[in-house]
């Protein structure tokens, strides 16, 4: 029997605690697993438990299996949520997009309706941001140099 060994490297801490449960004789030590050499690891697993060589390969690969399925339905969750979101958004798009039209609308009318405050306004707030940035970037005027 063939055991799915990329599977079963690449969900081994999970499924450690799955194969521990299922002989609770094994110790983290017995199930310790490196380079991928399934043949050791499933030579430990039958030195400890006195189970077959074939049914510890057959149970692994049903680990596996069960294992990629999860990962699978996982997937496949956060793909559906991800669609939903994405037609939510889709949905609400046109009327936060309208929304922002209208208050563009309403600000040029009233900055049309009554120009000269709101030029003021605009004029003070840059000599206010003007005074601001000139004291923060300039340092003191005693160390300043004109060309």
């Amino acid at each position: 029997m063939a055991i799915n060994v990329q599977g079963l490297q690449g969900h081994w801490n999970q499924l450690k605690g799955e194969v521990m449960k299922r002989w609770g004789e094994l110790s983290e030590d017995d199930l310790k697993w490196s380079g991928g050499n399934i043949d050791q690891l499933v030579g430990r697993i039958q030195q400890r438990t006195g189970e077959t060589r074939e049914a510890i390969e057959k149970y692994l690969d049903q680990l596996t299996s069960q294992s990629s399925s999860a990962v699978s339905s996982a997937v496949e969750s956060v793909g559906s949520y991800a669609q939903e979101v994405s037609h939510r958004l889709r949905d609400h798009y046109g009327d936060i997009s309208e929304r922002a039209r209208e208050g563009y609308v309403s600000a040029r009318d009233v900055v049309g309706r009554n120009p000269v405050p709101w030029i003021g306004l605009a004029f003070g707030i840059g000599v206010l941001t003007g005074v601001l940035m000139g004291g923060s970037f300039g340092g003191s005027s005693s160390h300043r140099r004109y060309f």
